[in-house]
């Protein structure tokens, strides 16, 4: 029987995580779904952990980390839902939260995608993430992370630029139009790549504020550290290259060294995420694991600019459109990186 939603968890090492994810899963009140774990090579129990207790969890097994976009892909190519949802194996959803997605879907049928609102864990009135928002280099994470949701006023469905895969609802119908998850992000931005492809295409996204999730920040993917840097330098520069309007594109590098600057500000005075670099001990492998990310970013210069052509050929706004798109959820760079407080600017 082919069910209306298919969950997709992706999964390394993660078997710690797991019982408080998939248990409450099985509390949902919206019980027309599939939930598929989709295992990237752990070396924990998590596979063991599933086949004994968990036999209602559909298992796809691959044998090496393909990362988070080659796991989601790979759960993609088995799902039959009309809705795909994503969801991290170190979250834990409220009982209601599946069923206010689907809803918020059902209501906004020009939303391709649809977001939760996730929460520190522990801290249910502290943000995680609502959305996402991509500063002028290509830079992007969740919005309104470390806001009070209490103090901000929101209704039950707020517009945003793109959700964060944490914990999100992607329509199959836009999927099949856009594409999913590019694997050569591996993980970090592939949710940023796929969310600005979609707004190219004409597809609206939304938050559903009461769906709620509670998130352990990088539980499975850990801090700070060279590869998880190295991606995230990396990857914003497919973003920009892929995605932006050729004005935000040509003044990309530019926004670029500004960013530096504030974080260079940052590691001097030990002020926000400025404060997990110098306190590293591992400046060095830092340093490289950047000089690395921009070098391969170079190489794959010439695909990305194939697939930001195709991209064009295809899509249903302007890039003035775009581009005002862009400017009504930016990240500044001192939200970045956690040194001044984010601000709403709703985009209709």
């Amino acid at each position: 029987m082919v069910m209306k939603v298919s969950i997709i968890i992706v999964n390394w090492n993660g078997a710690g995580y797991l019982p408080d994810c998939l248990e409450s899963l099985s509390r949902q009140s919206f019980r027309d779904f599939e939930t598929i774990l989709v295992d990237n090579g752990s070396e924990d129990e998590s596979v063991s952990l599933v086949r004994e207790s968990y036999p209602w969890v559909r298992l796809v097994e691959l044998e090496t980390n393909t990362g988070y976009a080659g796991g989601n892909n790979a759960g993609l190519n088995v799902a039959g839902g009309e809705y795909i949802v994503l969801l991290n194996n170190d979250t834990r959803a409220e009982s209601e939260w599946l069923e206010l997605l689907v809803k918020a879907a059902e209501e906004h049928p020009a939303a391709g995608m649809v977001a939760s609102r996730t929460c520190v864990f522990g801290q249910p009135d502290v943000i995680d993430t609502l959305g996402g928002k991509v500063c002028r280099d290509g830079m992007s994470r969740g919005a309104f992370r470390g806001r009070r949701f209490s103090e901000l006023g929101f209704g039950p469905i707020v517009d945003v630029l793109y959700p964060s895969p944490t914990a999100a609802l992607y329509r199959r119908s836009m999927i099949d139009e856009v594409g999913f998850f590019d694997e050569d992000f591996f993980a970090y931005a592939e949710d940023t790549d796929l969310g600005l492809r979609a707004r190219w295409h004409g597809w609206d996204a939304v938050a559903a504020t009461g769906a709620i999730v509670h998130h352990r920040y990088s539980g499975t993917g850990g801090t700070f550290s060279p590869f998880k840097l190295y991606l995230v330098e990396r990857n914003h520069h497919f973003v920009a290259i892929k995605n932006f309007p050729l004005s935000w594109l040509l003044l990309a590098p530019l926004f670029m060294v500004g960013r530096y600057w504030e974080q260079a500000w940052a590691i001097l005075t030990g002020e926000g995420s400025g404060s997990e670099f110098r306190s590293s001990g591992r400046r060095g492998e830092l340093t490289g694991a950047i000089v690395r990310a921009h070098l391969h970013a170079a190489r794959k210069l010439p695909a990305m600019l194939r697939k930001r052509r195709q991209l064009m050929k295809r899509r249903k706004i302007s890039p003035t459109q775009m581009t005002r798109m862009l400017k009504s959820h930016r990240l500044t760079f001192r939200e970045l990186l956690d040194r001044g407080e984010e601000q709403y600017s709703p985009q209709k």
